[in-house]
């Protein structure tokens, strides 16, 4: 399997385990790719953008070698080029990766990728509107017990 980077928008199957046939349609642009597939029957398109791939792996596979456009998500990595070349592989590596504007990653030396931020960070601060009021304080008012009330009438 061979694409080639300079030729994009591009169309492919690729082999997928848990798709129905074993396989699903990838079309892949410079700016996003395109994964269509059907599981069980229900068709499904999955639209992901090249920036959120973390980059552009080397794979060994005994003698033959592997460059795979990788995600967080492993179901969603794209297989780019196959071959025993090392040449070959060490071109086409640099190629997508300046295309992408990914980096170049080594299955072998591959740290964890970073704990993503959570979303509701500061959901604990105080809301914009209450930051500009002071907080009031909570005292104890007298209470006057078995006395007469005054009531003025006009």
């Amino acid at each position: 399997m061979r694409l080639d980077p300079l030729s994009l928008p591009v169309r492919f199957d690729a082999h997928d385990p848990r798709a129905d046939g074993h396989v699903r349609q990838i079309e892949l642009h410079r700016e996003r790719v395109v994964l269509r597939r059907a599981v069980r029957g229900m068709q499904m398109a999955v639209n992901v953008r090249v920036s959120d791939f973390t980059g552009i792996a080397l794979r060994g596979i005994d003698d033959t070698q592997m460059l795979v456009l990788v995600h967080r998500d492993p179901s969603l990595a794209v297989p780019l080029l196959v071959s025993a070349d090392a040449e070959e592989i060490a071109k086409a590596w640099t190629m997508w990766s300046e295309i992408f504007a990914l980096p170049r990653l080594d299955e072998k030396r591959r740290d964890p990728a970073a704990r993503r931020r959570r979303r509701n960070a500061i959901r604990d601060r105080r809301p914009k509107f209450l930051v500009r009021r002071r907080a009031g304080v909570a005292r104890d008012l007298p209470v006057h017990r078995d006395e007469r009330e005054i009531i003025a009438r006009n």
